[in-house]
């Protein structure tokens, strides 16, 4: 166990005198809550009973009388303690020791008492009676207003905002209400599906193939069959397997696993809907797309406009489409129609941008239009027909046989939405496959080095005309919800594992503290300012060295101690 403070060994001495006391600090009966905050004042009635719950969250003790706050998952509720109120007959312990010396803020307490109003108008419980919850043996985060409105003591600071959430939820209440929408997404974009007729699947999350994306996977073992599986990193194939089957229409919201690179916008764990419904083209789906975000933008906000930033997006069915080939022309002045793959390399050369030798002709054409195309496009565009390199499972376009039948959706210049007609031709699906393969050997990390055979002889079998889409949902909310960092919208976002505190005697802390105002001091020097004697000097140099902390150096000049980076 980490070392406690001295407010949690308060917190464990109050634990232990309230089971003196005969409380069961953490009960198992049913606590019989009738009402939440939120539905106290709803239905406020002078008078009226109530039985209500939650956490203490702020207290003012006026000796036998304390105003109190109460926060539950709607909000928070003043109560009113008052000792003679709880404490009908002689015996005072409730309020006088009980409420008053061995509860904290953070305590779950369950509360009965009358409704009324105090004289500033503000809806109050009376307490009668009072029972304690749970014990809270660590303090929370205490943010603090003072009389100018100033906040102090704020919990900010994102990385311990995410790596504690539970905290976060509870003293930044706010946070709650991103989660809320990210909910009330995700019920919008079922019903508009279940609208239309289309059915909700599962499919595997532990995959032999990772297949359905170029994306490196997680690898793991399952012993009883002795086999290495991925955790999927997409879900495609196994949609498609279904539409074969007979479905007219599947979506999924997957869980996809990406074991690659973590910023604002990406995070190894996302969740993305993917849906394919036989007997349509891209053409239908955008028209469909952009109803579906209208849709779904309104049940969120109540209204197709959002602020992201500095920009205001209107989710307004219809939006603008544009050609991959128009846009790199129309901010380059380059038209990619027709052009080699060397006659591409050049002009991503000639326009500064990064390229080698591994990058095929669509990789080039990609990393193009991301360097100089989609940071332009912030209102929500189609940018449709991408080259048919860039899309190895999707048909080719039925007017153009180097381009495809593709669109993705730009909104503030991110990608948010990703369309085929699909690919049902099995001989030329194989030979792409096997064209990425080479890709692969090549080098290219962003080619698929799997074949899935199985899902070759689904398309053998017949697949009908089809039209698939996937959205990124954590993206997608970021933007209705204003967040630039897709960690705001995850419960609990991947984070770097936590520093452990050091476990050092405190006297090795005191020379570490003398250490640090000029990192490298002679051995001697340093014993003479730490005043310790030569036992507990002894005992601190090697806590210090034995945790890496700090090396000591012979040098021709003498014995140095040298803090560690």
């Amino acid at each position: 166990m980490s070392q406690l403070s001295e407010q949690e060994l308060v917190r464990r001495d109050k634990l232990s005198k309230l089971r003196e006391l005969g409380i069961n600090p953490y009960p198992a009966d049913l606590f019989p809550v009738e009402e939440t905050s939120k539905q106290v004042k709803q239905n406020f009635k002078e008078g009226k009973k109530v039985v209500i719950a939650g956490r203490l969250m702020s207290r003012r003790i006026q000796g036998n009388a304390s105003f109190a706050e109460l926060q539950d998952s709607d909000g928070r509720i003043q109560v009113y303690f008052n000792r003679d109120e709880i404490c009908t007959r002689e015996d005072k312990t409730k309020y006088n020791t009980i409420y008053k010396k061995l509860l904290d803020i953070g305590d779950f307490i369950g509360v009965e008492g009358e409704l009324f109003t105090t004289k500033v108008g503000e809806t109050t419980v009376m307490v009668k009676d009072f029972t304690i919850l749970s014990k809270a043996l660590k303090p929370l985060p205490q943010p603090r207003v003072d009389a100018d409105g100033k906040v102090h003591d704020a919990f900010t600071d994102p990385e311990q905002r995410y790596r504690q959430r539970y905290a976060d939820l509870v003293v930044n209440p706010h946070v709650k209400e991103v989660f809320m929408k990210r909910t009330k997404l995700f019920n919008a974009m079922r019903e508009f599906f279940n609208q239309a007729g289309y059915f909700e699947v599962e499919t595997p999350i532990l995959q032999p193939i990772p297949g359905g994306a170029a994306a490196r996977p997680f690898v793991t073992h399952h012993n009883t069959l002795d086999i290495p599986l991925y955790m999927r990193i997409a879900n495609e194939l196994y949609l498609k397997r279904l539409i074969v089957g007979g479905f007219d229409g599947v979506y999924e919201f997957s869980k996809n696993f990406r074991n690659e690179g973590m910023d604002r916008t990406h995070n190894p764990e996302f969740t993305a809907m993917e849906i394919y419904v036989a007997y349509k083209d891209y053409n239908w789906m955008m028209d469909f797309c952009e109803q579906l975000l209208e849709f779904c933008a309104t049940a969120v906000n109540g209204t197709t406009k959002a602020t992201f930033g500095e920009h205001e997006i209107d989710f307004k069915a219809p939006y603008a489409r544009v050609t991959m080939a128009d846009s790199i022309k129309h901010f380059t002045g380059f038209d990619i129609t027709g052009k080699t793959e060397a006659e591409i390399r050049q002009a991503a050369k000639d326009m500064d941008i990064e390229v080698d030798d591994t990058m095929g002709k669509g990789k080039l054409i990609d990393e193009i239009f991301g360097e100089k195309c989609e940071g332009n496009y912030i209102q929500p565009t189609f940018i449709t027909d991408y080259p048919k390199e860039m899309s190895p499972l999707c048909k080719e376009h039925r007017d153009n046989p180097e381009l495809t039948e593709r669109f993705e959706l730009m909104v503030c210049g991110k990608e948010i939405a990703n369309a085929y007609s699909e690919l049902n031709d099995p001989i030329d699906q194989r030979e792409r496959f096997e064209h990425q393969l080479k890709l692969a050997a090549k080098g290219d990390d962003e080619a698929t080095e799997f074949i899935d055979y199985d899902f070759l002889r689904a398309l053998e079998y017949g697949m009908p005309p089809t039209s698939g889409m996937g959205i990124g949902m954590d993206r997608l909310i970021m933007f209705l919800t204003n967040n630039q960092s897709i960690q705001e919208v995850l419960f609990f976002p991947q984070m770097k594992p936590e520093k452990k505190p050091l476990a050092i005697s405190e006297d090795a802390k005191a020379v570490l503290e003398i250490l640090n105002k000029s990192e490298k001091m002679d051995l001697n020097e340093l014993k003479g300012q730490s005043g310790l004697s030569n036992k507990k000097w002894d005992k601190a140099i090697k806590d210090l060295t034995k945790n890496k902390v700090a090396t000591v150096e012979k040098t021709d000049d003498g014995l140095f101690v040298e803090l560690n980076c």
